[in-house]
């Protein structure tokens, strides 16, 4: 173990996300001023964005502002002010922290944002999402729609058909209520240009995601991967967002051919489930690289949709493509037991080490059940796998000397049982 070794961005990727994302907030302080163009306040977890995009509506997602707010060491006053109305302590913290920032006029120290034209629930796998948008929709009287997104029945994990059709409708309804708030049509060919986008970007993305199968690893599939979700998410669908992952696609391969990895020496590679804890994410990351850990795969990357397994958006059918996204390629809306064979996969298809469970303290989607899942990849798979507890939003829950022991000790034992297995296959008693 040493000191964490110091990690710089200057790389056009890198350059391009900051200016890009400026870009967008700056169109949302636009709106939040009054330029006559409408905003749609909508979830990250499979979103019909496209459809967004369509009707020149910009989307806007609380999760992503609360959480650059938290990542600024702004979010502990938002979750109090909440609290102090009601909220209760337990409650997601992303819900609060956006209730005290609405309480606070949506003004943030990167942008205005702007209130809801129109609310989009696109309920998947989490009932507090609906609270928060009737919430929202009480608050800021913007028309809602919820989308109602079934949990996925399947062995294979594949939606059936009449769940396809079931979205599809509700879409169409999505659409008659778009074409109200904004007064005019949809326009089907920039539609399905727009879903053409996204699947150029979900092919990019998912080329990106495999190249961290090989030694090392060109980027940290955990800490790293943030870098490219936000565009991923804000900006999918968009020229800006495609020409992004053609940049970070050209860098992350000449990482590749440079055999570079994010740390000097590449001595563990992990999976980690979970969100990361925004207040304290570099903190968070540097208990990590001491050790030489990288993460080679995350659940959380895969929060907004699963294009690694293959799904891509058809512009030949573009709502039913949208509703496949949204039933069952994004991690939130998958049954337990497929969450447990994606991480399997990370696990034996990147060559990982070992496994690390972030378990969100506010986050019942996300915690349920990681109890149970660490101790079928320890006694069933043989997986080391590390259970840690903080919070994605709150700092309160963040306790770095008791992480930090956790981390450290998990890593000696890792340590430990490498020296053992190299000793036991050279014949070393």
């Amino acid at each position: 173990m040493t000191v964490a070794p110091e990690i710089r961005y200057q790389g056009e990727m890198h350059q391009l996300q900051k200016e890009i994302m400026a870009k967008y907030y700056a169109e949302a302080t636009a709106i939040a001023k009054g330029n006559g163009r409408k905003a749609a306040h909508l979830l990250i977890a499979g979103n019909p964005v496209e459809l967004l995009r369509a009707f020149d509506v910009l989307p806007i997602y609380p999760e992503v502002n609360v959480l650059q707010i938290a990542v600024r060491k702004g979010s502990l006053p938002l979750i109090q002010k909440a609290e102090e109305l009601g909220y209760a302590g337990d409650n997601c913290a992303y819900v609060k922290a956006d209730i005290g920032l609405f309480h606070s006029g949506y003004e943030t120290p990167f942008a205005t944002i702007p209130k809801p034209d129109v609310l989009v629930c696109n309920y998947v796998g989490c009932n507090v999402y609906l609270n928060w948008f009737e919430h929202l929709a009480e608050l800021t009287g913007a028309p809602a729609m919820n989308i109602d997104i079934p949990f996925i029945r399947t062995l294979d994990g594949e939606p059936t058909a009449d769940d396809v059709t079931y979205v599809v409708k509700q879409l169409e309804e999505l659409i008659v209520l778009l074409e109200q708030v904004t007064g005019r049509s949809l326009d089907w060919k920039v539609l399905t240009k727009i879903v053409e986008r996204s699947a150029q970007t979900g092919e990019l993305w998912s080329q990106i995601k495999e190249m961290t199968k090989l030694r090392p690893a060109p980027y940290d599939a955990y800490f790293d991967s943030v870098t490219m979700m936000a565009p991923l998410y804000t900006l999918r669908g968009t020229e800006e967002g495609l020409r992004f992952f053609e940049v970070a696609h050209r860098e992350m391969t000449a990482q590749v051919n440079r055999k570079q990895g994010p740390l000097p020496e590449e001595r563990f590679r992990i999976v980690i489930e979970g969100p990361p804890p925004w207040p304290k994410l570099r903190v968070f990351r540097d208990m990590f690289s001491r050790w030489g850990a990288v993460a080679v795969a995350s659940t959380y990357s895969t929060v907004g949709g699963l294009w690694e397994f293959g799904f891509r958006h058809d512009p030949a059918h573009p709502l039913e493509s949208i509703a496949r996204h949204m039933l069952s390629y994004n991690v939130c809306n998958r049954t337990f037991l497929q969450r447990y064979d994606q991480l399997e996969r990370y696990v034996k298809e990147w060559h990982a080490d070992a496994m690390v469970i972030h378990s969100v303290k506010s986050c019942r989607l996300f915690s349920a059940g990681q109890g149970d899942m660490r101790e079928h990849f320890v006694r069933d798979l043989d997986v080391p796998t590390l259970l840690i507890e903080s919070d994605l939003e709150d700092p309160r829950y963040f306790s770095e000397a008791q992480l930090r022991n956790r981390i450290d000790a998990f890593f000696e034992a890792l340590e430990q049982r490498r020296i053992t297995a190299g000793r036991a296959a050279g014949g070393v008693a």
